[in-house]
């Protein structure tokens, strides 16, 4: 083979090559626009500048504790500025975040610490006594321990050695931050949700933080200076990129310690919040808030929606009170979302229902991520673009973990065939836009026939006293199993069990039909997931059901 003459002499060198990291965007933001606001909190605020030095006085503070290359620093924080700052404090210091669950019980966090193996942990009062409870379960050496007091909370106690801003007084404004030296290299480290045995760790990258960063802002339209609320936690897929994506954008931060809709319709207003992003969830509880703004009292404002198909009557809603929706899809493996429900020219010119049914599918690659499709798993092939053929969906590029920490075998069947599993089976439609129907799991087989749980629940969020709705599989001596319908009513609303089967009824098949109804609350995750396990174990009992 003839040598290829465009690499003769043509090398890598550090005036032509860079490891992409998301540090340079806070670089960037505090050189070119020092005085812009970064975040807002409880009526204090901060500047890019100020924000760039507080992080490179906490860094060289961690780095005086010998906190370096592959060392884990863990955060128990709501969505404050300090959880904000700790995205680059602390792989500039060369050490990797674990952002844990703030809704997580002690044992589980004792494994996470354990697991991860954190050195340090920065504690909110609030969940003083969970952290206490689990340090006092790990099985190894225990991390240092970091105050982050918040005078808007009242109650906790302090637990640490030293509190946040000691710390930060502490470091050296002039640190120099170490960057990676491979963008491969790891930034950090977030735990799967799984609903049975121990949950997995994903280690993420600097190159897949850079580039998922990047593709908010072009997937969500942010500009320059967009002014994001953060109603998704942060330590939920280290909020899906956006303390770094805000930093690439010189945006604002507007803190929010708790999803409250008073709350959140008063900081769109008074700080003119342009994006938020959330699951199904957040919204339905913002459209039937009783104080929320509607017509021309709304001020407009983009959200990002995650999850399987959310409802129509969410999508319509949330339109009702000024939040254009933008629907997204991805998983803890994929730094949250990977792909978009890109929107075609003349959408906004349809009637609302037939805008909704095209906006609630998962769609396509996010601009910087490489592939997102439905592959028969045994052949690894794609489905037919029927919207019919069901498949699993996967993705490939730059915008997937490196794998699971300490678990080569979970990371190889991952990875299996060169693509990512993500375990949700799907179909694709005529227009390559991949559309979910159900976790693998959550597929009802009544009879032979499946049901998909999702297509279900769309129904029942359409009806008017529905406030959260969700479907699991009840065995059936004579189906196998049939479909059960949990419903959480809205406040004042009332509904029997006969009236909810018999409108499904008259919008579904018969065998798709819910045969049982089962009222009250929904049990859900800290980042607004229903946690359907816990249903599929209530109906596996014959005293759990009363038909």
């Amino acid at each position: 083979m003839r040598e290829n003459h465009y690499n003769i002499g043509l090398d890598k060198n550090p005036a032509n090559y860079v490891p992409l990291t998301p540090l340079s965007f806070l670089a960037r933001s505090a050189a070119v626009y020092p005085n812009h606001v970064s975040s807002v909190y409880e009526g204090r605020s901060f500047t890019w500048a100020e924000t760039y030095t507080r992080c490179r006085r906490f860094a060289s503070y961690l780095a005086a504790k010998g906190i370096g290359i592959g060392d884990t620093v863990a955060a128990m924080l709501p969505n404050v500025p300090a959880m904000a700052e700790l995205h680059f404090a602390v792989p500039m210091a060369g050490a990797v975040l674990n952002a844990l669950n703030i809704r997580l019980d002690a044992p589980s966090i004792a494994f996470q610490l354990d697991h991860g193996g954190a050195r340090i942990i920065l504690v909110d009062p609030e969940f003083a006594g969970v952290i206490t409870d689990a340090l006092s379960q790990m099985k190894g050496p225990k991390p240092f321990v970091i105050d982050v007091d918040d005078a808007s909370f009242v109650g906790g106690r302090p637990i640490g050695q030293i509190e946040y801003e000691a710390a930060v007084a502490q470091g050296d404004a002039d640190f120099t931050s170490i960057l990676p030296r491979d963008e491969w290299d790891a930034i950090a480290l977030g735990y799967t949700s799984g609903t049975t045995g121990n949950p997995k760790g994903v280690v993420t990258h600097h190159r897949g933080a850079y580039l998922n960063a990047v593709s908010n802002i072009l997937a969500a339209n942010l500009g320059q200076h967009p002014v994001y609320l953060w109603t998704l936690p942060m330590f939920h897929c280290n909020g899906w990129c956006f303390p770094w994506t805000l930093a690439a954008a010189a945006g604002v931060n507007v803190c929010l310690r708790k999803v409250e809709p008073t709350k959140i319709f008063e900081l769109i207003k008074k700080h003119g919040v342009t994006h938020m992003c959330g699951a199904p969830i957040v919204y339905n509880t913002l459209i039937n808030a009783p104080d929320a703004p509607k017509g021309n009292a709304a001020r407009s404002v983009v959200g990002l929606i995650a999850g399987a198909a959310p409802p129509v009557a969410v999508l319509e809603g949330a339109e009702s009170i000024g939040i254009k929706l933008c629907h997204v899809y991805g998983l803890t493996e994929v730094y949250g979302p990977a792909s978009v429900c890109a929107e075609q020219p003349g959408w906004d010119d349809l009637p609302a229902h037939e805008r909704a049914r095209l906006k609630r599918r998962q769609g396509v690659p996010y601009p910087l991520q490489e592939a997102v499709t439905v592959l028969d798993p045994e052949t690894m092939r794609e489905v037919p673009r029927d919207g019919e053929t069901i498949g699993e969906v996967m993705f490939r590029g730059n915008i997937v973990m490196k794998g699971y920490l300490k678990n080569e075998k979970a990371t190889r069947e991952a990875f299996a065939g060169g693509w990512f599993h993500t375990g949700d089976l799907g179909v694709v439609d005529e227009h390559g836009y991949v559309i979910i129907k159900d976790r693998s799991k959550d597929i009802i087989i009544s009879g032979g026939e499946n049901i998909s749980s999702v297509e279900v629940e769309d129904v029942l969020y359409k009806h008017p006293a529905v406030l959260f709705a969700a479907v699991v599989a009840k065995p059936d001596p004579k189906w196998g199993e049939v479909p059960c319908a949990f419903i959480e009513l809205k406040e004042g609303a009332k509904a029997t069990e006969e009236e909810i089967i018999a409108y499904c009824r008259g919008h579904l098949s018969g065998f798709k039909t819910p045969k049982a109804v089962v009222f009250g609350p929904i049990p859900k995750t800290s980042t607004g997931k229903i946690q359907k396990f816990m249903l599929r174990d209530q109906v596996g009992s014959a005293k759990a059901i009363v038909t």
